[in-house]
């Protein structure tokens, strides 16, 4: 009996809560409608019309003061000393990597040579007169298959080494024996960054791991929020003080103390729709000046972060993924679309804009992308991935020249002791 009056009291509700469009359950159709009509796309082709601005406008840059920096934990080389002959001076051969869709592998620069790698993970020392002085290979025949690519960071007479097999190791930098070698669970995707007797890299799970210089164990690990996809461009860090920052796939930016492993800040960028695309999602690497930390990316964003509490001090409309450049109170950095950026590092408040691919027919200059920058007191040497170097006065943002450096692809060009190299497939070209 009691069943049958439970069945009868559920039919009356159910003819009484019918489910069309006027019933009490649709109550916040029209506001969830209208919530969804106002979400944002993530990856959606957004353009926005990017002009010259202030093109006539000349710094004046007499006071610029040059370094002979080639590493530095802030990122920030600044304005590097170099003449700029661009005259052909060296060209240290390697094997040519196979299927590589970027070139973005740092070689250690000394003053006595150059140490790089070639397509099977071999490591090369040349002396100044582009010969090998030593040649070392640590990676079974299984691995060399694999074709692994390399990281390098010099620490005194040790040169730490990462890859993208899952292998760290440590050797000596006279003569290229082994240190110790260890094995990561998974494979490293970042620069390296050394302080005091740790280095820290970040893994493709974006994760940030802490290891001892002397004996490769691991000191303590920082896992972020993963992606269901591997991300294509490098994970960036930089060193503040006692914290070291670091991006990931998904476009958060975490500040973590260096001796808890605790994170300190974290700054998401990107909404959580990123994780399913990071393939498709490119930030520059993070630059310091020790108080603020800048960096953009290929969604129209360029931000300036308080580098202790990661509070945004500004956000500029800008598409870049290449690194900016800090010079005293200005920040020079250049557009995916090829445009001259200077900017006021206090407020963003940008100050000049001009067309570095002017010399491009607008059909071509669609399939050019810049790769990277590095300037002396006077001049921008800008490379793309066409293979050209283009030369520009800091000054007034002109066009000084344009240089053939390769028929492909090359790197971001490195100014160290006063010449200038840039990375090719095969080779390392050096100019004075």
């Amino acid at each position: 009996m009691n069943k049958l009056i439970s069945i009868l009291i559920a039919l009356i509700f159910l003819n009484n809560c019918s489910f069309n469009e006027d019933s009490k359950i649709w109550k916040n159709k029209e506001k969830n409608f209208s919530q969804k009509e106002n979400n944002k796309k993530i990856f959606a082709d957004e353009k926005y019309d990017v002009a010259e601005f202030n093109k006539g406008l000349k710094l004046n840059l007499s006071n610029i003061k040059t370094n002979n920096k080639i590493y530095d934990n802030k990122n920030n080389l600044s304005s590097q000393t170099y003449d700029g002959n661009l005259n052909k001076i060296g060209n240290y051969k390697f094997s040519k990597f196979d299927e590589v869709d970027n070139l973005n592998f740092e070689p250690i620069f000394l003053l006595d040579g150059v140490i790089f790698f070639d397509k099977k993970g071999t490591i090369i020392k040349y002396d100044s007169n582009n010969k090998v002085f030593w040649k070392k290979n640590y990676y079974s025949k299984p691995e060399k298959k694999l074709k692994p690519k390399l990281n390098f960071v010099l620490k005194d007479e040790t040169i730490i080494v990462s890859d993208n097999i899952a292998k760290y190791y440590s050797i000596n930098l006279e003569n290229g024996e082994l240190n110790w070698l260890k094995n990561n669970i998974y494979p490293f995707n970042s620069n390296i960054k050394t302080y005091k007797n740790k280095f820290f890299l970040v893994d493709y799970k974006n994760t940030l791991r802490c290891f001892n210089i002397e004996d490769g164990s691991e000191c303590w690990n920082l896992q972020t929020e993963d992606s269901f996809t591997i991300s294509n461009s490098k994970h960036s860090l930089v060193i503040i003080d006692e914290l070291v920052v670091f991006s990931n796939s998904v476009g958060d930016i975490t500040a973590v103390d260096i001796v808890s492993g605790l994170i300190t800040w974290q700054l998401p960028t990107q909404s959580s729709n990123i994780i399913n695309e990071t393939y498709n999602f490119k930030n520059s690497k993070l630059v310091s000046d020790g108080n603020a930390i800048f960096f953009s990316n290929n969604k129209n964003e360029m931000y300036s972060v308080d580098a202790k509490t990661g509070v945004v001090n500004w956000i500029n409309n800008l598409n870049s993924n290449i690194r900016p450049v800090i010079v005293g109170n200005l920040i020079f950095t250049v557009s995916n679309e090829g445009y001259f950026y200077v900017i006021e590092k206090k407020n963003g408040n940008v100050i000049r804009v001009t067309d570095l691919f002017i010399n491009y027919k607008i059909k071509k200059r669609k399939d050019i992308q810049p790769i990277g920058f590095a300037i002396n007191d006077k001049n921008l040497y800008l490379t793309n991935s066409d293979g050209k170097m283009i030369v520009s006065d800091l000054s007034d943002g002109s066009v000084i020249k344009i240089q053939k450096v390769a028929n492909g692809l090359v790197s971001e060009p490195y100014i160290y002791d006063n010449n200038l190299f840039i990375v090719r497939n095969g080779s390392i070209i050096k100019y004075n």
